[in-house]
């Protein structure tokens, strides 16, 4: 029995380390020993996905991901690391979330993240971009800061080139957040914003895309937004987007101010987290995982804190997924005793219920609230937090978080269990006893 056992551990380990991709696939497996060889001190650009075995997004994006490979086959090259098995491999390049997806070009040792869409084309669009940038410096071409404002040599690598006909379905039918400049060749104060906007586009990136349309050459896009005069900038919010959500840009034209006035639109733009009910594993992967930091709350028993007890709580937790949108961690609550493992290895249990602690899922280390459950206490808890203040442990252990599977609360007070109707027709007390 206990040989049947090992066999079936060794299994579950294997599987759970096994690589995304197999030997037969064109993306080609990395490792430290062969990494430098092939990527660094190779001539070929390559993409190369650092991924978990474990995660989720990372089997998502495996059929896609083998889809490029095949489409690049000749012309570029792609790679995938098991950051799990390599963690030291994916340190060297700053990973902190997965599937993190990053281009060796023209320089090797700073590749460029890719933050585009997880789609065969998308990955294969932005590759040949970097393979067509490296051909014009080996022609001794010098790529410029330029944006839309100089000719088609000089324009930023961070500012996208947006036509009539990918217009819709880089800006209007993608969820990023969008600054788009509508320029003329030929306009003085384009040519004048231009290095100004590539590095604000540069500043953004991962955040808000900046883009430049040639509104000479694509009249289509710059009468349906009414462009009258150059340069025009047009905000274009994240998620679904329509004409009447689009709106006129009204900062400054350094870099500094197309920033901070970008940054403040992404800020309002960004969907405030979920607060999710633990129910079990997969929702706690659902809500925390790839985030830097995972907010976990035990509230009271509802035997002790009726609906509207515990509404009050949910409510606080969602006023600070709001306040703390832009950080885009994860958020939590199970009911007292209802994952008692996950208490147990975060220490939450000592302090009463209702309890917080803040993980970091991927350093596998917590900080517990010590402070009032309130509005006020949680927010000056996250707020150290977010500034790298305040006290951390490892958390005890494998490191890992441990969550079983319940019911969903249905919304409703607590209800004590009725208690059992006793027959008193058959006992007999003890002065109706016979005396011997």
């Amino acid at each position: 029995m206990k040989l049947i056992l090992g066999t079936i551990c060794l299994w579950l380990v294997i599987q759970q380390s096994a690589a995304l991709y197999p030997s037969s696939s064109d993306v080609v497996d990395l490792t430290p020993a062969n990494f430098d060889r092939l990527v660094l001190q190779g001539d070929a650009v390559w993409v190369v996905e650092f991924y978990a075995p474990w995660c989720g997004h990372c089997k998502s994006l495996v059929p896609e991901y083998q889809k490029a490979a095949t489409a690049l086959k000749g012309f570029a090259k792609v790679g995938a690391v098991n950051a799990d098995e390599h963690k030291g491999l994916a340190g060297q390049f700053g990973v902190r979330g997965f599937p993190t997806l990053k281009i060796f070009g023209a320089n090797k040792k700073s590749p460029s993240d890719y933050n585009g869409q997880r789609t065969a084309e998308g990955i294969a669009d932005a590759v040949l971009a970097e393979a067509k940038k490296m051909v014009k410096a080996n022609l001794g071409k010098k790529p410029g800061s330029g944006s839309g404002g100089g000719d088609s040599d000089s324009k930023s690598d961070d500012v996208i080139e947006l036509t009539d006909a990918n217009f819709d379905k880089l800006v209007l039918n993608s969820d990023d957040v969008w600054l788009v400049e509508f320029f003329a060749p030929w306009c003085g104060h384009c040519k004048n914003l231009a290095p100004q906007w590539a590095k604000a586009a540069s500043e953004l990136k991962g955040k808000v895309k900046l883009g430049a349309l040639d509104a000479t050459v694509h009249q289509q896009k710059a009468q349906e937004y009414g462009v009258q005069g150059y340069p025009t900038i047009k905000f274009f919010p994240g998620g679904k987007k329509d004409r009447h959500s689009v709106s006129d840009y009204d900062g400054g034209r350094t870099s500094s101010d197309i920033v901070t006035w970008a940054l403040d639109k992404y800020v309002e733009n960004v969907p405030t987290p979920e607060v999710h009910e633990l129910l079990s594993q997969d929702v706690l992967t659902e809500a925390c995982e790839g985030k830097a930091l995972c907010i976990v709350s035990v509230l009271p028993h509802i035997l002790d804190c009726n609906s509207k007890c515990r509404n009050n709580f949910v409510n606080v937790l969602k006023e600070m997924a709001e306040k703390y949108k832009a950080k885009q961690w994860g958020y939590v609550w199970t009911e007292a005793l209802s994952q008692s493992k996950l208490e147990e290895t975060l220490g939450m249990g000592g302090f009463g219920y209702p309890a917080m602690a803040v993980v970091n899922l991927k350093k596998k280390k917590y900080s517990l609230l010590r402070g009032s459950f309130s509005k006020e206490g949680i927010n000056e808890f996250l707020r150290d937090i977010s500034y790298g203040r305040g006290q951390t442990a490892p958390i005890p252990g494998d490191g890992d978080i441990k969550v079983v599977t319940v019911e969903a609360w249905d919304g409703k007070d607590g209800q004590l269990p009725e208690e059992e109707d006793i027959d008193l027709s058959d006992v007999v007390l003890d002065d109706e006893k016979d005396e011997l």
